[in-house]
């Protein structure tokens, strides 16, 4: 099978940031991302949510235009323009027709090099982001992820929420912002990401216009490896008709050479229609509507979970139905046209998902921040063919242990209990 040769270049400012372009000749759109190497993880605790405080506050307003300005522009182009803040990153983004690539460019870079963190927008954003806050209390399968996560890397800003607590976010002032925005957007610690119609040459000196007068500087930031932690956690929230169940153990970092192998296994087991937790628990037993795996990897960390949503009276056999999943990937080898059928599921949703101009940006973004090298669709592809059953076997004995296991538990509980000795694999 013959992939197509993706068109990507690098290049690096003096001042240390790097530039990604990747051209792609058949459609119209560019994406262009500016992608900030930190999140929330690296806050302290005082200062949790300010990352996510930030991105928000970069739309209020720049010192020559108006957030009313900045989304008029937008809009009079036909773009969209969108910004997200994750654990180890923040990304500000825009997709536009080719032509307009020049405005986009210039108004993106406004917004990300000219705050001004007005002392009214910032109490105005306050209480949208407080508002968000609870919108995420009130959903329930978010609640119960945040619960696992924050008792899973617990006293580490990794298993801190996004968004910060409402605590913390009443207490953000403009002196905080600016401190923060000083300390974290600067070159070294930038990349900008570009896929679609566009030319690289001429891309990179529109970024070198916008961005090459800014100080090269170093970024003193050390950030310790999380301890994870395997607790069971039983939290009652009476209002709700299901029990949200969320069950992880500690997995691989994101750049670990065996990641592939962590990829199949997170397919097989929980990854689709055709895997294992949905045809067992779902299908073959009817015990819930909704049943998933998830790898989450980052930097020095990661963690392999299992999410599902149950009856009260049905949970207990939900949580041994996964642990006996567990157990199976360590006894018995998988089956060759499971492995296979797991893998044609993989690369399909691979390349399924770099269709988009935006989908590519990301994906330049993310290999740059990780690997410090450009990984083909034709390399991954011979990574996730290579792998054997005799190496999931070897992961999920590596993986799934008795006392590895987190299990976090959330709804109308009325005595239920989930022990450790349910939880032998």
């Amino acid at each position: 099978m013959v992939q197509e040769l993706r068109n990507v270049r690098r290049e690096v400012l003096p001042n240390g940031l790097t530039i990604l372009t990747e051209e792609m000749q058949q459609i119209r759109s560019t994406s262009i991302g500016i992608w900030i190497k930190t999140g929330s993880r690296h806050e302290e605790s005082e200062r949790n949510g300010i990352s996510h405080f930030v991105e928000h506050m970069l739309f209020k307003g720049t010192t020559s235009r108006s957030a009313q300005d900045i989304a008029r522009q937008v809009d009079s182009i036909g773009g969209n323009m969108d910004a997200f803040t994750a654990k180890e990153c923040i990304c500000f983004n825009i997709k536009i027709l080719d032509e307009h690539l020049p405005i986009a460019m210039d108004i993106l870079s406004d917004l990300v090099l000219n705050p001004v963190f007005a002392a009214k927008d910032i109490v105005r954003e306050r209480g949208v982001i407080l508002e968000e806050i609870k919108m995420d209390e009130d959903s329930p399968d978010y609640l119960v992820h945040e619960i696992f996560t924050q008792s899973f890397w617990k006293d580490h800003p990794l298993g801190k929420p996004i968004l910060g607590t409402k605590e913390t976010v009443r207490k953000f002032e403009q002196g905080m912002l600016f401190d923060y925005y000083g300390g974290f957007f600067y070159p070294g610690n930038m990349i900008i990401s570009a896929a679609g119609s566009l030319n690289h040459e001429r891309f990179a000196e529109l970024v070198r216009q916008k961005f090459s007068h800014l100080n090269a500087k170093q970024n003193g930031f050390k950030q310790t490896a999380p301890q994870t932690f395997s607790k069971i956690i039983a939290r009652n929230k009476k209002s709700l008709e299901q029990v949200q169940i969320c069950m992880g153990v500690p997995a691989l970092h994101i750049a670990d050479d065996r990641r592939y192998v962590a990829y199949v296994l997170n397919t097989l087991l929980g990854g689709g229609m055709s895997s294992r937790l949905f045809q067992n628990i779902r299908e073959s037993q009817g015990l819930c509507y909704a049943i998933y795996s998830d790898l989450n990897s980052y930097r020095d960390t990661g963690c392999l979970s299992v999410f599902a949503g149950t009856s009260q009276e049905w949970a207990p056999k939900v949580v041994e139905s996964v642990v006996g999943e567990f157990r199976n990937l360590k006894l018995d080898r998988v089956p060759e046209e499971e492995l296979s059928r797991a893998k044609a599921q993989l690369k399909g949703s691979l390349m399924l998902s770099l269709e988009s101009s935006t989908a590519r940006m990301s994906n330049l973004a993310r290999q740059e921040m990780y690997f410090d090298r450009f990984f083909s669709l034709d390399e991954i592809i011979e990574r996730i063919e290579s792998v054997s059953a005799d190496q999931l076997q070897v992961m999920a004995e590596e993986l799934f242990h008795q006392d590895k296991i987190a299990v976090t538990v959330l709804g109308n509980l009325d005595g239920l209990k989930i022990s450790s000795e349910q939880l032998a694999c």
